[in-house]
């Protein structure tokens, strides 16, 4: 198995060149890192910039890092393990020799049964080691997950692990976060501020915006990179910079593009119904939602949307009310009035 790792997979990704400096976010990281945290959790919708954010802080520290880039096929353990304990060759070349060995063989040794050795050989390392999963959300089998729960409770001082993630990780997060053992980024921390949108737009992009456009434009697209970037790309070459951004939404070709590509095209008929039929809805609560839906269970629901981390933005502390992001509403609504006649919508 060990012929068909791919490369790639296991390298970690160049920083773009025009990349926005955004130092904030590595500071963040790196104070977990340090205080001895178990776990740093990235976890945003798609298009956040949660690995630029991972792959900033890896280069900016002279740390033993090791990234393995996940894909929907890594949904075998054995698999999976190959390429964990890969990545970790690529800085450690020799490290788990006869556990590489174990899972690489024909047939592969159970995952659960090689763990409590994985552990020692990491406990058995003389210097700090950080282990980046990107793209986390792809993982859906139950032993990987209990796998990693198992590493993340057992694991040694010396050991970091990072998850760039858009949906929340079936892992003990709500223990770590009691234990103090948690860094948390979210949308919120990876949102755009105005004066890191003003350097985007005006001095990478060469856009020339007042400050009054940067200002609508960051609230439109609500700090997201991707809706920021994709805005830009449209306002090249155009004369009238401002009536663009002022009529900008979730409609624009490039954005609905993504958001169906990125979004909605992943989601179950079940999900994507609830979707549209709340799309109306400014604000969204369990008893609202299950009065438009005609169904209960809207709560459930929502509490799963919000951990899918799905453009939903929580409005109070007790994450009783939620609203969707302002583009992603705009392409549910345009898709809900494609899909349902207006006697249905109204």
């Amino acid at each position: 198995m060990s012929s068909q790792i791919i490369k790639t997979k296991i390298t970690i990704p160049q920083v773009h060149p025009s990349l926005v400096p955004r130092l904030r976010l590595s500071d963040q990281i790196e104070v977990g890192v340090q205080a001895g945290h178990k776990l740093t959790l990235v976890a945003a919708p798609a298009g956040f910039g949660k690995t630029t954010a991972v792959s900033t802080w890896v280069r900016q520290n002279e740390r033993q890092v090791a990234w393995l880039s996940l894909e929907e096929s890594d949904n075998e353990p054995p698999l999976f393990w190959t390429y964990l304990l890969a990545s970790i060759r690529t800085v450690l070349p020799a490290f788990a020799d006869q556990i590489f060995a174990a899972l690489t063989g024909t047939p592969p040794a159970p995952v659960m049964d090689l763990l409590p050795a994985f552990v020692n050989e990491l406990a058995g390392l003389d210097d700090f080691l950080v282990l980046v999963f990107d793209d986390y959300h792809v993982i859906s089998d139950q032993e990987i997950h209990d796998s990693i729960t198992f590493l993340l409770e057992h694991q040694p001082q010396h050991f970091h692990l990072l998850i760039a993630t858009r949906a929340d990780p079936q892992l003990p997060v709500s223990r770590l976060r009691a234990q103090r053992s948690l860094t948390e980024l979210r949308a919120t921390d990876l949102r755009f501020t105005n004066d890191e949108a003003r350097v985007l737009l005006n001095d990478m992009m060469g856009l020339d915006l007042s400050t009054e456009d940067i200002a609508l434009l960051e609230t439109r697209t609500e700090g997201w990179s991707v809706g920021l970037l994709l805005a830009a790309q449209s306002i090249q070459g155009r004369a009238d910079k401002s009536g663009f951004i002022s009529a900008f939404s979730g409609n624009q070709h490039y954005i609905l593009e993504y958001l169906i590509e990125e979004v909605l095209k992943r989601q179950t008929d079940e999900s994507r119904k609830f979707l549209l039929q709340t799309s109306i809805l400014d604000r969204l609560c369990g008893p609202l939602c299950d009065a438009v839906t005609g169904k209960e269970g809207s709560e459930e629901t929502i509490q799963q949307l919000s951990k899918d981390n799905l453009f939903i933005i929580p409005l109070d502390q007790d994450h009783v009310w939620y609203r969707y992001h302002h583009l992603f509403a705009d392409l549910l609504v345009t898709f809900l009035q494609k899909e349902f006649s207006q006697e249905e919508v109204f």
